[in-house]
């Protein structure tokens, strides 16, 4: 069975003579715009077409990096199909679904751009705010971030949770933004460059930024309503934020002072198990109660055992994985292949791989 490679609305203009150059690939661009992308086939042309666009209008030198995050659907094939036809388009293809945060991470390891953009491949974020993220770059702040003014999803499964996420996040981490979970922001390299994520914590990045000192400012951004494919997100990933907003505070206010967040859970423990053995001695001096008839230090002691032992080896599990990936140099994704890179196929070969693999003559 043929696949099939063409969509009938790709249209890719011809680009200005000097962007035709085929530039080495250590020579640095203006703007680099990561797009992750998992089951998209539907919005990966219309996608391109608006961010082709946008960017072509800037007068600025750009690369547009799609991460196919393990789609199982046409969304590779139409992405070959665009990279054989426009050289600035780069594409990722992880070996399996990693998740939106491991993906993201893959397009910031590999790109070349002074700028970042990040957006959503699903076409609820548009490419036009990007001239608008950019502005306030030019204007001095580090970090733009989107702010989904007018939201256009469900109210139970996704506003609700998010804005209660959004209130929790900004309390606990002192970064004050309405919108953590907008994927559309706009970064200089330097914030972004030594960052590693892991979990669900691309939503987090405004508050590793400021840890560094970045500037930071949020501005609404347009929000469409999904028309295409469906959305990946259910409410099981509120309990994953959760976990992950603790070990962001944990790294953000303990890192370099662990014993400040021992220390003080050790001291709260030393306390309650005091007051349980005076209470307790006070029952036996002067109530008569045995400490065997009273299981009150014993409930205490456990209690206080379990708390700091699972504390500490989830906040001990948490550190040897950062220093098991950027000890070695590793990263929390597999990549499949690479195409525009040096030494990756290029495309055009790599759509004819496709099409001979597909054809009736090759299955014989």
């Amino acid at each position: 069975m043929n696949r099939t490679l063409a969509h009938a609305s790709l249209h890719i203009p011809e680009r200005d003579a000097q962007l035709d150059a085929d530039p080495s690939e250590s020579q640095p661009v203006e703007i680099s715009v990561v797009i992750p992308l998992f089951n998209e086939q539907d919005n990966v042309i219309p996608t391109y077409e608006s961010l082709h666009g946008v960017l072509s209008e800037l007068g600025r030198s750009y690369e547009i990096l799609f991460i196919d995050d393990g789609s199982s659907d046409q969304t590779a094939a139409r992405l070959v199909t665009i990279a054989a036809r426009d050289p600035a388009v780069k594409i990722i293809t992880l070996a399996r679904n990693f998740g939106q945060t491991a993906a993201i991470m893959a397009g910031m390891d590999h790109v070349r751009g002074e700028v970042l953009a990040i957006m959503d491949g699903d076409g609820q974020n548009d490419a036009h705010d990007i001239p608008n993220l950019l502005a306030k770059l030019d204007e001095g702040y580090d970090v733009a971030s989107g702010w989904r003014q007018h939201r256009h999803d469900s109210l139970l499964t996704r506003k609700i949770p998010s804005w209660a996420a959004n209130w929790l996040i900004s309390r606990l981490t002192g970064v004050h933004q309405r919108d953590f979970g907008c994927t559309m922001r706009a970064y200089r390299s330097w914030v972004v460059r030594e960052l590693k994520l892991y979990g669900e914590m691309h939503r987090f990045i405004p508050a590793f930024a400021s840890m560094v000192g970045a500037r930071m400012i949020e501005i609404p951004v347009t929000h469409h309503p999904r028309t295409k494919g469906t959305s990946k997100y259910g409410l099981e990933r509120v309990v994953k934020v959760m976990l992950d907003l603790m070990v962001t505070i944990f790294l953000r206010s303990y890192l370099a002072r662990p014993i400040y967040l021992f220390g003080s859970f050790a001291l709260f423990c030393f306390v309650i198990g005091f007051l349980a053995g005076v209470y307790a001695i006070y029952l036996k001096l002067v109530v008569g109660t045995s400490f065997i008839l009273t299981p009150l230090p014993l409930a205490v002691i456990t209690a206080a055992l379990m708390g700091v032992m699972s504390l500490l080896m989830g906040l001990l599990a948490e550190t040897l994985s950062r220093t098991y990936y950027e000890s070695q140099g590793k990263t929390p994704y597999i990549i499949r292949e690479l195409i525009n890179f040096d030494g990756a196929n290029p495309p055009q070969a790599r759509s004819n791989e496709i099409a001979c693999a597909e054809s009736p003559a090759s299955s014989e």
